[in-house]
């Protein structure tokens, strides 16, 4: 059974590499569906596939942010996974395809929703723009944002892994300006144009990349307003090999979510946002644990119940020696006791995501 990957935006629905490859739900705004039909979809999608994953901006409006939150707390669902991402418009949708290439793999959901934040950071997203006097999602000096108002002048951005910005017009020599630092793995090359020239894209960029492949697209609704103007081109290069990506993800360590009991890679579960069990201790009790009782399809809460009830016949269970500390020592006792014991372990386990390297695999 695979996992479903739904988005927010037409725009983030690329067309699919081949014909094996799934393709996402699109949840409609709030003001153009109702929300007892976007509650139904949703959990005919969990039946159907048994965990969902949306991928949404951090630019999403609130309205339509509530409205998934609101979703999920309806089903009382811990199978839904809300996965927001910084990328840019057409950043987003490559992320989304490469998503929909690997819920053919084998992956558990917890580790396909941890995914999205390991894929993120080998996603190299720019645009090429006439103006960055509006851009707001980069920093940018107030002298760059100045020379931005010459009529000839054109801009790369790159917003991410790293933002970098260069002048691509020739200057008072005629020479050409430093070029965006590309990736140092092979990938392809996705562009879609706006109300901009697209030769510097696929003349200029992609040999200085060395991108396999060029493949142009349509352009997203949000990218004029994500980049603060409709002149640009907009272009994203990524992994473009299902097996490339899946021995990346395979690469990274995996834990046990001691909370809702999937798989997870990084520093936090995709579905109930749990830290990572890092340290001996908390994997042997992960282990250990009885997996959730599920009382329904999607139910969080009877899960909970049941993994609170089986942890409340067991003596000498981790709750058991918790209440048995607040008893004997005191609240003040016990919440030192658990400082001490967090900082302990986030010394000897750094808590951010484990980034894999490409080049070696």
């Amino acid at each position: 059974m695979t996992t479903a990957i739904a988005v927010t935006s037409h725009g983030h629905m690329l067309p699919p590499p081949d014909r094996h490859t799934p393709r996402a739900h699109v949840f409609q705004p709030p003001d153009e569906q109702p929300f007892d039909v976007a509650v139904a979809q949703t959990q005919r999608l969990i039946d159907q596939n048994g965990h969902l994953i949306v991928v949404h901006p951090t630019t999403l409006p609130k309205p339509f942010l509530h409205r998934l939150h609101a979703i999920r707390s309806v089903l009382e669902s811990d199978r839904v996974a809300l996965m927001p991402t910084a990328l840019p418009p057409l950043g987003t949708a490559v992320l989304v395809r490469q998503l929909r290439q690997l819920s053919l793999c084998e992956f558990s959901p917890g580790v396909l929703g941890a995914s999205v934040r390991l894929l993120a950071h080998y996603i190299y997203a720019g645009a090429l723009l006439s103006s960055v006097a509006k851009l707001d999602h980069l920093p940018l000096s107030y002298t760059t944002a100045a020379r931005s108002w010459n009529p000839k002048a054109q801009f790369a951005v790159l917003a991410t892994p790293t933002p970098q910005l260069v002048r691509t017009d020739s200057g008072a020599r005629g020479v050409v300006r430093a070029a965006l630092t590309g990736p140092q793995f092979p990938t392809h090359l996705t562009y879609a144009i706006g109300q901009l020239n697209s030769d510097w894209v696929t003349a200029s960029l992609a040999p200085q990349w060395r991108v396999g492949n060029v493949q142009e697209a349509y352009l997203p609704e949000e990218s004029a307003g994500w980049w603060g103007t409709g002149r640009l081109v907009e272009f994203a290069a990524a992994i473009p090999d299902v097996s490339v990506l899946y021995r990346l993800v395979s690469s990274v360590r995996r834990d046990e979510c001691h909370w809702c009991g999937l798989e997870l890679i990084g520093d936090r579960c995709a579905f109930c946002a749990a830290p990572a069990p890092y340290g001996a201790g908390s994997r042997k009790a992960a282990a250990v644990r009885p997996a959730p009782a599920r009382g329904r399809s999607g139910s969080a809460l009877s899960s909970r119940s049941a993994a609170g009830s089986a942890s409340g016949s067991s003596p000498g269970t981790a709750g058991d020696r918790a209440g048995s500390a607040r008893r004997g020592s005191g609240l003040g006792t016990f919440l030192k006791q658990r400082h001490a014991a967090a900082a302990e372990r986030s010394d000897s386990h750094p808590s951010h995501a484990v980034v894999a390297d490409p080049r070696g695999l």
